[in-house]
């Protein structure tokens, strides 16, 4: 090899690894600084914050009605209880059932077989 050559080869060699050192360079600065901060410790609640622990001992003594969700008293909402448990849910009418069962069938065997017009 000629020297002309040969001083072209290192002169591009030269110059890939100026290009990795300030890449490197670039890089290293993006992040640190990005991970340098002045703020105080992110990942520690707010002091108002009530513990988990001391949530856990505390006695509910108030609820949400489930029918629209208003609070109520402790008493309240075992009368609440006791009467949703004495009166029975409406009764569904048999026809509406059957259409019922028969389209959770039609959709259970759609999802196995999709190629049916059903």
């Amino acid at each position: 090899m000629s020297s002309q050559v040969k001083y072209l080869l290192s002169n591009i060699k030269i110059k890939k690894i100026v290009q990795l050192i300030l890449i490197n360079v670039i890089i290293t600065t993006i992040v640190l600084l990005s991970s340098y901060r002045r703020s105080p410790v992110i990942a520690l609640p707010p002091p108002e914050d009530i513990p988990e622990e001391i949530l856990r001992a505390q006695i509910i003594i108030e609820g949400r009605s489930p029918i629209d969700g208003r609070f109520l008293t402790a008493a309240e909402y075992a009368q609440l209880e006791i009467e949703l448990q004495q009166a029975p849910p409406p009764k569904l009418d048999p026809k509406i059932r059957d259409q019922i069962f028969l389209l959770r069938i039609r959709k259970t065997l759609l999802q196995f077989f999709p190629f049916l017009s059903i």
